[in-house]
């Protein structure tokens, strides 16, 4: 499943070259990052696991058969980090709204559309840190990162049709959020 870059880029990590592991660093850390900070709710623990999760990459190089992507990879050991700090935190924080405005819909094309996405995304994000980190990172995964179900399955070792039903249930639980976040909007408005 790696391509011939791929199989390059590992092979020259092997062998020592900093700038290639770098490389795949500056490749993947983003999507790491993203993914952790939905899942954990905190910059800074996200900042963390982003870090454990390239060292945990590094040390289990070797050991990558690559019969999946390499970011499904990287994917599966972000999101065992996020839920082993999960675990040992035991409570759950919630992503505040303005942490949200650095991954909102950046680039629009006039001033009106801009508000009414990042509106839109202000609410998405603070409905989807109210759910477990579970669903959020599986929500996150689907329609954030638009992996497949294939990859997810991949990433978070779960047969497909497990996560079809889990994936049910969490669309079910955001859309209950979001109605139960709406509906005390919508009457002090027009109150």
């Amino acid at each position: 499943m790696l391509t011939a870059k791929e199989r390059k880029l590992i092979r020259s990590i092997h062998k020592g070259n900093t700038h290639a592991f770098s490389e795949l660093v500056n490749r993947y850390k983003d999507l790491v990052y993203t993914l952790a900070l939905r899942m954990l709710g905190n910059r800074e623990e996200a900042e963390e696991v982003s870090q454990d999760t390239f060292i945990k990459v590094f040390h289990s190089l070797e050991r990558f058969k690559g019969d999946s992507k390499i970011s499904t990879w990287i994917y599966r050991i972000a999101y065992n980090a996020c839920l082993d700090r999960i675990r040992l935190r035991k409570s759950r924080t919630f992503l505040d709204v303005g942490e949200m405005e650095d991954f909102i819909f950046t680039e629009m094309d006039t001033a009106l559309d801009k508000m009414v996405r990042e509106e839109r995304g202000r609410l998405v994000g603070q409905c989807l840190a109210k759910l477990p980190s579970e669903d959020a990172g599986l929500l996150t995964l689907f329609y954030f990162e638009e992996k497949s179900l294939l990859e997810i399955e991949n990433i978070l070792n779960v047969p497909v049709n497990s996560l079809k039903v889990r994936l049910f249930r969490a669309r079910k639980k955001l859309a209950a959020v979001l109605e139960g976040h709406l509906k005390p909007e919508i009457l002090q408005n027009n109150g």
